[in-house]
């Protein structure tokens, strides 16, 4: 079995630490429905358990909506973490780009070793806002990169976004959610995965694909895997399990194994990229 990075986990610690969504009352709106059976913790003996198996030996831990007013916060539990454990082994920190404090947020998050980007999930048209902006515009100078997560019709701002800032590299979360599985949601879909896919700066993590009230399979994912990757070029995508939030859709293996099952007849070089050699490149692995 050929080594996994995988590209984009999350880790939690209930009784430590503040993550509101997943500690308050009323329950947030959340794509996959109920998430009552994600509120316990989720620690590197648990990814190890469900990921080593699968041939995963790196991890990139993305920002999982701790405590708002305390951005730093999780930068420095996930720093102590990594020490006692080995992973994560790169970082995507939490950063509001439109906040007074974005440049002292930044410069701290910087000098974390293992911080490699930040992520920000923008409201609709917040990536046009010149005081957004303004936050992107500094990524470049702490050579940071930034990490999307949005609905894809908000892609072709995007896609303005990282023509604007070529020297920022700019990688979409979950495929660009493509929620909407009927012929014409997948083709505006494709329509705006191809705007943004314009843009050399810009990658793709193929994650997050679950359907509500569906178990994940191949027969529905596969079309959707297969379209990222001819859009975007198998060296421009990687592949990721977004564990613990996919364990309401799946296993672990069942995820890892479906990508397996899908790329099985792509070249052996493509599935490289795929699995490792994009993510160790883009989160910069060997710099630990």
């Amino acid at each position: 079995m050929s080594p996994v990075v995988d590209a984009h986990q999350h880790f939690w610690d209930l009784e430590a630490n503040r993550y509101p969504w997943l500690q308050e009352e009323p329950p947030i709106a959340f794509r996959y429905g109920d998430y009552s059976r994600l509120r316990r913790s989720y620690l590197p003996e648990h990814l190890r358990a469900d990921a080593a198996p699968h041939g995963v030996v790196k991890t990139v831990h993305v920002e999982a909506q701790w405590d708002p007013a305390d951005p730093l916060g999780e930068t420095r539990w996930l720093t102590g973490l990594a020490a006692g454990h080995g992973i994560p082994n790169a970082i995507v920190a939490q950063a509001w780009l439109d906040r007074d404090d974005v440049a002292e947020v930044l410069a701290a998050q910087a000098a974390f070793p293992l911080v490699r980007g930040v992520r920000h999930k923008p409201r609709q048209g917040a990536m046009r806002e010149a005081r957004w902006r303004r936050g992107y515009a500094l990524l470049e100078k702490h050579r940071l990169h930034f990490e999307l997560q949005a609905p894809w019709s908000e892609l072709y701002d995007a896609a303005e976004l990282a023509s604007a800032y070529p020297r920022t590299a700019l990688v979409l979360n979950h495929a660009g959610l493509p929620a909407d599985r009927s012929p014409e949601g997948l083709e505006g879909w494709r329509r705006a995965m191809r705007a943004l896919a314009e843009c050399p700066n810009t990658s793709v993590k193929i994650s997050g694909l679950g359907v509500p009230g569906r178990a994940w399979r191949v027969a529905d994912n596969a079309p959707v895997v297969l379209d990222a990757i001819a859009i975007f070029g198998a060296g421009r995508c990687m592949f990721a399990s977004n564990f613990p939030v996919d364990s309401l859709v799946a296993s672990y293996g069942t995820i890892m194994g479906g990508f397996r099952e899908i790329v099985s007849g792509l070249p052996r070089a493509d599935r490289a990229r795929l699995f490792w050699e994009n993510a160790q490149r883009v989160y910069r692995l060997e710099e630990r």
